[in-house]
């Protein structure tokens, strides 16, 4: 019977391995260090951090507990798109044959729509600690306006996933928002200064946004597309470059004495 150890020592001689682990790791700092430099997953972290600056007093926890909020998002929203069409027709019997004839359906439908409701507030905690511990200040100036668009993406998830059940809590939502978007300076046909740019109600962005005049099937189409791929995409990129940030800016800021 072979020696698990033995095992363990070829693996890590094969070629295959040695392409996507670069260095051993071994139990010397210098070693650690490398291996985490050699690593794109490892290196979005400091190699070391100051002890106060991790403590939960100081950090609450708070962009953690957002990102692992959005994996469940990820996670339940993507089963989600098994059992649901992106089509006026049939948008809303699907939440209800969700609800009702999928086994666990519900439980999987409240798990994504309060997960989305806790990852908003989450996040907003998150900026209020960062704003309150200075963490915003320099170096980190770069870091706070990527984590102020990824709080405008977090609403703007938040609010394009209102449209997708075709209820009328979404419907109206969606109406009201796209109106408001209309009146939007140099944006909407309603904004100030739209008859001097020959803004209308066919080439503004509530028309873009809604793919047509009214909230329609277009609006349902776009509000899935925005959803599902287009923001989360963005969001993804700009996590990868917040937690790269964090990490070449030093680490967590420090607490104040």
């Amino acid at each position: 019977m072979n020696n698990p150890t033995d095992i363990k020592e070829r693996v890590k001689k094969n070629i295959i391995w040695k392409s996507i682990f670069r260095r051993d790791y071994r139990n010397t700092v210098r070693d650690r260090a490398q291996a985490i430099f050699g690593n794109v997953f490892l290196h979005l972290h400091p190699v070391q951090v100051r002890e106060g600056a991790v403590k939960l007093r100081f950090t609450w926890g708070m962009g953690g507990i957002t990102f692992f909020a959005f994996i469940i998002l990820v996670i339940t929203g993507v089963v989600l798109m098994f059992y649901y069409h992106p089509s006026v027709s049939q948008a809303y019997s699907d939440i209800k044959d969700l609800e009702f004839q999928v086994p666990f359906g519900v439980i999987l439908r409240n798990l994504h729509r309060w997960g989305a409701h806790f990852m908003v507030i989450v996040v907003m905690i998150h900026m209020f600690r960062v704003f309150m511990t200075g963490s915003y200040k320099a170096p980190r100036q770069f870091n706070w306006g990527v984590g102020v668009i990824l709080l405008v993406l977090t609403f703007m998830l938040s609010f394009t996933g209102y449209l997708t059940p075709w209820d009328q809590l979404g419907f109206w939502a969606i109406t009201v928002g796209t109106n408001m978007g209309a009146a939007t300076p140099l944006l909407g046909y309603q904004g100030p200064f739209s008859e001097f740019l020959h803004i209308t109600p066919f080439n503004d962005v509530r028309f873009a946004l809604l793919g047509g005049s009214r909230v329609a099937d277009n609006a349902l189409l776009r509000a899935y597309i925005w959803h599902c791929v287009a923001i989360p995409l963005v969001s993804v990129i700009l996590m990868f470059v917040h937690f790269w940030r964090v990490r070449k800016d030093g680490g967590i800021s420090k607490p104040h004495k």
